[in-house]
Parts: structure tokens; sequence; C-alpha cells
């Protein structure tokens, strides 16, 4: 991961990261808000030792009051005997934990701070304290009741009223709660992105699909509304997505140029049907001899695309009911050729694996310069994989964000598996982020069923 990969996550997540600080910010002006102020008063105390003359001896102070004696005495000074001679009843267990004692290093001096939310208070308890506890250590530190004591305090400082509280410090809080929440939000976005298995760039659905990425199809709004490319008159940046997506077909196997080309997805929802669709229409509009085949046998959504009659097609032709120049449809000013699935079968599987469905396949690349079949999904039922068997070369789909690239992996192998061969691969909606889960859902729909649904990706 480098700097880069950080700057994007970054800008993909402005919003979360932005709301995150707000909040920040939010939490920590309550915090602040709710917090008393505190004051701190500071006394400073030197502890000395006498000989027995009762002079003062540099020896015996460097000899006998070592660090650890010192330590002692900061110890002592909040222990529950010397705050009951200042404090009585709860507050001497509430000072004990206010009062903070302790040496200053590689000195015989004692540093005492005292907090409490009164300033005037604070000060008084410091200097209070400043002047019982040397009592107790001439009492500690006497050899006997009546010899005199061999160490010596005395507060060389006295405590001052405090002016400014220590807390709480706004700044602080805010820049404190800020780093907090920045790092949470950007570590919770690098682990779901880590965690994320989802397709989001050409780079990792052609490693999950180990062959090259043809086309890259943006997200727009009105795609959903208005899914064939003609409707914006072929202004739209996925117009141009589709014509690039064209030119990069034509230069496929120049020795072996697919003339019937399956176009399939891993899962539903990944926009195959509207992919085959638009493919069609723009190699019609090139001057290609296209013909546009619904292979979806369960779901077909072609006809609502193109507004045709859909009740009579491939199905008729492979039960020998109909003739396939009878169910033929032209559509548009391209003249673009349609095969309507036609009626839903109760047996998909076995038409599309008949004999029939090759010699149909056969008549029609004789005919046409391409054949796009728009196919089920791959991973849910084995249809695809019947028709990309009997094809020339599969167009695998892949939707942004929502695809794995687990089951990227998957459809590529299931198509290794049966000798079928991947022309290329296609990532759709681009740069949308919509997850959701899968479940194809197959089933026998009527027709009006069928045309209630407004397909918007299939």
């Amino acid at each position: 991961m480098d700097l880069l990969y950080y700057i994007r996550l970054a800008r993909r997540n402005w919003l979360l990261i932005a709301f995150s600080l707000l909040l920040a910010a939010a939490a920590a002006s309550v915090v602040t808000a709710g917090t008393p102020p505190k004051y701190v008063a500071t006394i400073t105390m030197l502890v000395s030792g006498h000989d027995r003359e009762g002079s003062l001896s540099t020896a015996y102070q460097a000899g006998m009051l070592s660090q650890q004696r010192v330590q002692s005495y900061a110890e002592l000074l909040t222990s529950r005997r010397m705050i009951s001679q200042i404090a009585a009843g709860d507050d001497v267990q509430r000072l004990q934990e206010d009062i903070t004692a302790g040496p200053i290093p590689d000195t015989v001096l004692i540093r005492v701070t005292v907090a409490d939310t009164d300033p005037a208070r604070a000060a008084w308890l410091a200097n209070a304290l400043g002047t019982e506890f040397p009592k107790l250590i001439d009492q500690i530190e006497r050899p006997t009741p009546a010899g005199r004591a061999t160490v010596k305090v005395t507060m060389v400082d006295k405590a001052d009223v405090p002016v400014t509280p220590v807390s709480p410090r706004p700044l602080v809080n805010l820049g404190l709660a800020m780093v907090i929440a920045l790092s949470i939000a950007v570590g919770s976005l690098i682990l779901r992105d880590r965690l994320d298995t989802t397709i989001k760039s050409d780079e990792a659905l052609q490693q999950a699909s180990k062959c090259s990425t043809l086309g890259t199809i943006g997200y727009e709004r009105d795609a959903r509304r208005l899914p064939l490319i003609v409707r914006s008159r072929g202004r739209s940046s996925r117009a141009e997505a589709f014509r690039s997506l064209r030119t990069n077909l034509q230069f496929i196997g120049v020795d072996r140029h697919p003339k019937s080309l399956v176009v399939t997805s891993c899962l539903p929802g990944e926009g195959k049907s509207s992919t085959a669709t638009n493919l069609a229409i723009t190699l019609a509009q090139a001057g290609w001899r296209v013909i546009l085949v619904d292979g979806d046998l369960r779901r077909p959504r072609i006809p609502q695309y193109l507004g045709i009659e859909g009740t009579t097609g491939l199905t008729d032709v492979l039960i020998e009911r109909a003739r396939l120049q009878d169910v033929i449809q032209t559509w548009g000013a391209a003249e673009l050729a349609v095969l309507p699935s036609g009626q839903i079968p109760p047996n998909p599987s076995e038409l599309l694996g008949s004999r029939g469905m090759r010699n149909v396949l056969t008549q029609l690349t004789e005919t046409y310069d391409m054949v796009i079949v728009d196919a089920p999904p791959l991973l849910p039922i084995t249809d695809a994989a019947t028709l990309a068997a009997v094809c020339d070369g599969t167009l695998l789909i892949a939707r942004y964000g929502n695809t794995r690239r687990e089951h990227v992996t998957r459809a590529a192998e299931m198509l290794s598996s049966i000798n079928a061969r991947v022309v290329g691969t296609v990532l759709n909606f681009a740069p949308a982020k919509n997850s959701q889960y899968y479940g194809y859902g197959y089933g026998y729909e009527s027709d009006a069923e069928v045309k209630s649904k407004v397909p918007a990706n299939a």
C-alpha cells in the first residue's frame, strides 16, 4: 500500500471521514462542557537530616537520606493517616485521589500537587499538607519519644491560589478527539477495503479472470430508466464506452475472429442483458450484419429493452413449431436483427444443449457477421456454459462493487473446463457502489408478470 492508495481511499470516502470528524468535534464539545474545571496548587518540600550534635550534616544527608527514603516520604504524603489530619469523613478518599506526590529526580526534594474544583481550596489543602507533613515526620523519625528527630522536612515553596484551570482543555480535547476519530475512520476504511473482495478496477477483473478487459461501462443515473444508448442519441459516455468495446472486439483473434458471442455474467443483476443489447446496436450502427439472440429462456429481457413482441421466437424454432426466418424481427434504423426467446419452456437447459440449437447457430453464423447471444448467469445454472461450449467466444460481464473476485475466478474456471473461449471481460456500472445479496430466483413467470417488470440490469 502506497501513499496514492490512501489518497484514493480517502477521496472515495471523504463524506464518511468528514462525518467522523464532525462527530468527534461534537463529542469533544460535550465532554468539555460537562467537565467541571480543575485547579492545581503545588508545594515543594526539602528532606534533610541532623547529626547527633543537632547540626546539619552533609555526609549524613548524602548517606542516609537515599532516594528510596525520599520516595517513601512521597508515598506517606498520600496515606490515610496524613490526609485525615487535614480532612475528615468522605473527603479523605477523594483527597487521596486528588493529591500527587513524588520526588524530584536526583534531589531530596518532594513536589506535591493538589487538584480541586475550587482554586482557593486547592491552595489551602496544599499549604495544609506542607504544614502538617513535617510534624508527622518529626513524630515518626524520633529514635526515642524524648529524642530529637533524625530527619527534618521543610516546606520551601508555598502554594499560591491558581488562576488558570488545568482541565478541561478545549483545544487538547478537540485535537485528541479528531486524531482518534480520524484514526478509527481511516483504519476502518482500510480494513473494509482489504476485506472487500468485489471487483473495483480493470486490473482486479483481469487478474481474477486471467483474460483482458475489453471495456469499462460507466454508471449513469438514467441508465435504469433508459437502458439503450440510442435514446440519448449516442452522445452519452455509455454510448462512447460501447463504441470502444466494439473497437476492441474487432482486434480479437484476427485469424480467428468470433462470429458467435455469448454475453453472460457470474450472477444476476450485473448488466449482461443491457450490455448484449447495446453492443449489438453499436455493431449494427457500424454496418455489421448483427443478430441479437435472447438465449435466456428463463428470464428473457430483450423484448422489454427493445419494445418488441417476444411470445414467438427461439423456443418455437427448437421444438420445430416455427421456421427460423419467420421469427426473426428487425429493429431500429440500423436494422438490427433480433431473435426473441419465445415462450418460457419447462426444460431450457435441454433445449439450449440440443442439436437443434447447434443448427440454429450454424445458420445464423452463415447469414450474419456477428451473432450475439444473451445468456443467463453462469454460476446459478448451466445454461450459459452450454451455450458457451457451442459458440466461438464468451464475453464475461462484471459489475463494479458487486461482483466478487472469487465469483469471476470460478466462472472463468467453469468456462475453461468446457474448453470455452473467453474473449474478454467488461466492467459494468463503474464507478457505482451498490452491494446487495444475489439470488437469481429463476421461476416460471406469466407473460403479464414479465411485461410488468421494467428491466434495469439483467
